[in-house]
């Protein structure tokens, strides 16, 4: 400054800027000091979490960046799915809580390893291979929600799975998804729909989301899985699709 080769504005703007940067690493460190306080952590899960936490922007970007690209690599099928799977992106706040280090920990965990990657690949090959719809977020909030509205009426009444009333659910259900997805005329509909919301009902899927909206701040979403589970039980055992195909067409 004294040399005229910055302006006073700029000097104390180039302070301030990294002022900002101390600022948000050391509420970081405060928010991974809590959460190792509250959950007491041996010495290596204590490391994991200050190595994973205190990541720049940047790595946590690509740590996640680099699971989405596995999951979503050479599938052009259905781009509006993609889109909608690369917009939940995990964003760690400035400055977060305790649960969200602790989720963003996990979270972190679950994108590097194998065997979660292979299943939300196979996630992603079976929504590209469905048709492509702009309205495709909106269209699982729907049939998500009226699977929960109909399985928790039948939960609540005391049906069974597997008792006729249970089939009739099932068939129900069937229909809704077959018409949503354009595939009322296929043969092996309920094997499909069984291997589809098998998927779905996976726990580590179902975690992954939980985790997300903990980091996001989102409100959390309930899990589908019993409601899947329900549904699969009554599938299986009213097995072959011809009732149902007859159903839905």
């Amino acid at each position: 400054m004294l040399d005229r080769e910055a302006s006073m504005a700029e000097v104390t703007a180039a302070h301030a800027d990294a002022l900002d940067v101390q600022i948000r690493t050391l509420r970081l460190r405060r928010a991974v000091l809590r959460a190792v306080a509250r959950s007491g952590p041996t010495t290596t899960e204590m490391d994991l979490m200050h190595r994973l936490a205190t990541l720049s922007e940047a790595e946590r970007r690509r740590l996640v960046g680099d699971f989405l690209d596995g999951a979503f690599e050479g599938l052009d099928g259905n781009p509006e799915f993609v889109a909608l799977m690369r917009s939940a992106v995990p964003d760690l706040p400035d400055d977060p809580t305790p649960d969200q280090v602790e989720a963003w920990v996990e979270l972190a965990g679950l994108c590097q390893d194998e065997d979660f990657r292979a299943t939300m690949r196979r996630t992603a090959e079976e929504q590209a291979a469905e048709p492509s719809r702009q309205d495709v977020g909106a269209l699982h909030d729907a049939l998500n929600r009226a699977m929960r509205e109909r399985v928790d009426e039948a939960v609540t009444a005391g049906l069974l799975p597997d008792s006729a009333e249970g089939a009739s659910r099932s068939d129900a259900l069937g229909a809704l998804y077959a018409d949503a997805f354009a595939r009322a005329d296929e043969g092996d509909l309920r094997r499909w729909l069984l291997a589809r919301l098998g998927t779905a009902a996976d726990p580590d899927a179902g975690r992954y989301w939980q985790l997300v909206a903990t980091v996001n701040g989102w409100p959390p979403s309930p899990t589908l899985a019993p409601l899947h589970s329900w549904f699969t039980t009554a599938a299986l055992a009213h097995g072959g699709g011809s009732r149902r195909e007859g159903a839905v067409r």
